[in-house]
């Protein structure tokens, strides 16, 4: 197959996810829009891709040069007829709300060009949602990047019965070209792959935190000496962002048998989030950042 080649990728919102999605499309030399609401939107991207620059400096060992090529590929545009003129892929990152979502859409179908694919970041929701109000359902998928993509290099990708075949195959050849893995979800499956495994496990330490049967750093030090991993569960939460999984909580507590997670997101609500511990992002959550104690040796060594 002749893949079909990108040469103009817009990321619209530009989030955290959104800013490392188009950071790391620059980076792998390819030319990107960030498209946002207002100046005041830009402004803060512009704040999160200087803390790209850094990271990437730090982690991958990226010159000067290269920072300052990275930052010349990536613009920026506020108006969304004019982000979009001439692109060949189009990733929503917005936030995780239909309506957002939906109404984004039914603005994009009437401006974008007729070739390009149009894709979701969504981590919650399948596509097959927004579909019909695409307006082109053959060339719409789900591009589900994992956060700190600069280490975490897995990206599922699903369409839903509608997409076309190559449209798939063309999007897992970018992924590939920026330097990332594809992984692709054969069927509509909520959760994905890896968080379809992940879930679960997160939610089982919550509980056991909840229910007050061991505390984070108990659960993490039982499950990281176990399997050998860097992270325990609640090292995980953290980095997803205790906020969104506060909000899936209430979501999943709504399936059949499930309504026992209402009360563990409330105590989260009322031991973390009311307390502004966000996670990472806000320097405090089960743990305190940048330094959590799970990186210590002394973490797996106390007696």
């Amino acid at each position: 197959m002749t893949h079909m080649k990108f040469k103009k990728i817009v990321v619209a919102g530009g989030g955290s996810l959104g800013s490392q999605i188009a950071y790391q499309i620059a980076y792998s030399g390819l030319e990107v829009v960030i498209e946002d609401v207002n100046a005041t939107a830009i402004a803060a991207v512009k704040q999160r891709l200087a803390t790209c620059d850094q990271i990437y400096a730090q982690e991958k060992n990226a010159t000067p040069a290269v920072i300052f090529d990275t930052n010349e590929r990536i613009s920026f545009a506020t108006d969304l007829e004019t982000a979009v003129e001439d692109a060949d892929l189009i990733i929503e990152a917005l936030p995780e709300v239909v309506a957002v979502k939906a109404a984004f859409y039914a603005d994009l179908a009437k401006v974008a060009p007729t070739r390009a694919i149009f894709a979701t970041s969504a981590a919650t929701m399948v596509p097959s949602q927004f579909a019909t109000v695409t307006g082109r359902p053959t060339q719409f998928l789900a591009i589900h990047f994992m956060t700190h993509i600069w280490e975490n290099e897995l990206v599922e990708v699903m369409g839903h019965a509608g997409t076309d075949a190559a449209v798939v195959q063309h999007v897992c050849h970018f992924i590939r070209q920026i330097g990332l893995v594809p992984i692709t979800v054969k069927k509509k499956h909520p959760g994905y792959v890896l968080s379809a495994m992940l879930w679960p496990f997160v939610t089982t330490a919550l509980t056991l935190w909840a229910h007050d049967i061991a505390d984070p750093q108990a659960i993490d030090r039982a499950w990281m000496m176990a399997t050998g991993a860097s992270m325990g569960p609640f090292g995980i939460l953290d980095e997803i962002g205790l906020r969104q999984v506060y909000h899936t909580l209430l979501a999943t507590s709504r399936e059949p048998g499930k309504g026992y997670l209402v009360d563990v997101a409330h105590k989260l609500k009322h031991e973390l989030l009311d307390q502004q511990k966000f996670g990472q992002e806000s320097q405090q959550g089960f743990y305190s950042y940048p330094m959590p104690a799970f990186t210590s040796a002394e973490f797996l060594t106390a007696r």
